[in-house]
């Protein structure tokens, strides 16, 4: 405990000394969030300074090894860091699908030069990544996916659509799921890394309800992909048709991802956003207060559950239950923001909105209930694996 103390400390003091006041203030903007990649470019020289301090310390990647660009740091000391970094409401210093879904899913299944290679490049913020899973007509249903690649011996010709492809437009390479053997449902496919710069591969922005377009069509035609990209660095993830493997590890890193949405901190609290908005209704600030509470307390259900997953005692269904429950807050918070922001929240374009923002963001959380696993899947999930409820 007294060494705990201690990296407490010296955390705080590290923190206070590297973390500019600008990188303090609560993300307004898109451009507020750096995700790296070969193309990035930093808002400003606090976001650059904040996003080095931390990459030469380790701590975009705070616990993976340092051999593969992280700080080596314990659960305790991992978590003396998020409570410290929440204490002055720092802002992530990298935001990355790499970092959240493929990082994991390469510790766990990856080969060393794997590891070596694209986990260095993603705590670095040197490569981002887009996730290939869903198809038309492939969604909950996932493992019907009929994108294919064809055996040529030393490479794949794969040819396929994915759709929901966050940010692909913006990517800088795919972990794909590509069937690789028309035959066998489950055993069938195999998780597949390749550059979107590949001839062939083409994306498409779709506008959401909100008036962005954060998702995207990836199309695959006829692209090349090797089996290797040097010595003990294959293109797939474990082994060539046992991709399903792979993806269901992952699956639970996005939905712990998706379901942090719905804790709070000071900074996010419905009473800290809407402080300088004036007087509210009181049965409407008395829900909002009971929002706030009930948030907090999912945060703390969140850690808990983290903990446990970390010492081996974590259900393997947390993760649905964790993705389903942060969902419905997010969505209950921004409801409770349009309805303190009266008719203003409405507003589409204008610059007082910041382009209409409330309204916007309370719309994309709209898709919260779909991205990651439905809402109904994970119900049915949870229904039967944690409450082993008899089937219908």
């Amino acid at each position: 405990m007294a060494d705990l103390e201690q990296f407490r400390a010296e955390t705080r003091s590290w923190l206070e000394a590297n973390c500019p006041p600008e990188m303090r203030e609560p993300v307004e903007t898109d451009k507020d969030v750096y995700w790296g990649g070969r193309n990035a470019q930093f808002k400003n020289d606090a976001q650059k300074a904040w996003f080095e301090a931390c990459r030469d310390k380790g701590y975009t990647v705070p616990m993976w090894p340092k051999d593969y660009g992280g700080a080596g740091l314990s659960a305790p000391e991992a978590k003396v860091l998020r409570e410290e970094m929440a204490r002055i409401n720092a802002r992530p210093p990298l935001s990355s699908f790499g970092i959240w879904m493929l990082g994991p899913a390469l510790l766990h299944f990856g080969t060393e030069g794997q590891k070596q290679r694209f986990l260095n490049e993603i705590a670095r913020g040197e490569i981002r990544w887009c996730q290939g899973y869903s198809e038309p007509g492939s969604g909950s249903d996932l493992v019907s996916m009929q994108t294919y690649g064809e055996d040529k011996g030393d490479h794949w010709i794969v040819n396929g659509q994915k759709i929901w492809t966050s940010y692909a437009d913006e990517a800088d390479w795919i972990f794909c799921l590509v069937r690789t053997d028309k035959d066998n449902k489950y055993q069938g496919i195999t998780f597949m890394l390749f550059d979107m710069t590949n001839d062939g591969v083409s994306t498409k922005p779709i506008k959401l309800i909100s008036g962005n377009s954060p998702f995207c069509e990836t199309f695959m035609d006829d692209v090349k992909v090797p089996k290797s990209y040097g010595e003990d660095i294959p293109a797939y993830v474990g082994e060539i048709n046992r991709g399903w493997d792979v993806a269901k590890y992952l699956l639970g890193h996005e939905r712990e991802m998706i379901s942090a949405t719905g804790g709070v901190d000071r900074a996010s609290s419905l009473g800290a956003v809407t402080s300088r908005q004036g007087e509210l209704d009181p049965v409407l600030r008395s829900e909002m207060a009971l929002f706030d509470v009930d948030a907090l307390a999912f945060t703390a259900m969140s850690e808990k559950f983290l903990d446990e997953v970390k010492i081996g005692k974590g259900h393997p269904a947390q993760p649905n239950m964790l993705k389903y429950a942060g969902t419905e807050m997010n969505k209950r918070r921004h409801e409770l923001l349009m309805a303190a922001g009266g008719s203003r929240t409405l507003e589409w374009e204008s610059e007082e909105t910041e382009n209409g923002k409330p309204a916007r963001s309370w719309l994309r959380t709209k898709a919260n209930s779909i991205e990651g696993g439905t809402s109904e899947i994970m119900l049915n999930v949870i229904s039967k694996r944690i409450l082993e409820l008899p089937g219908a």
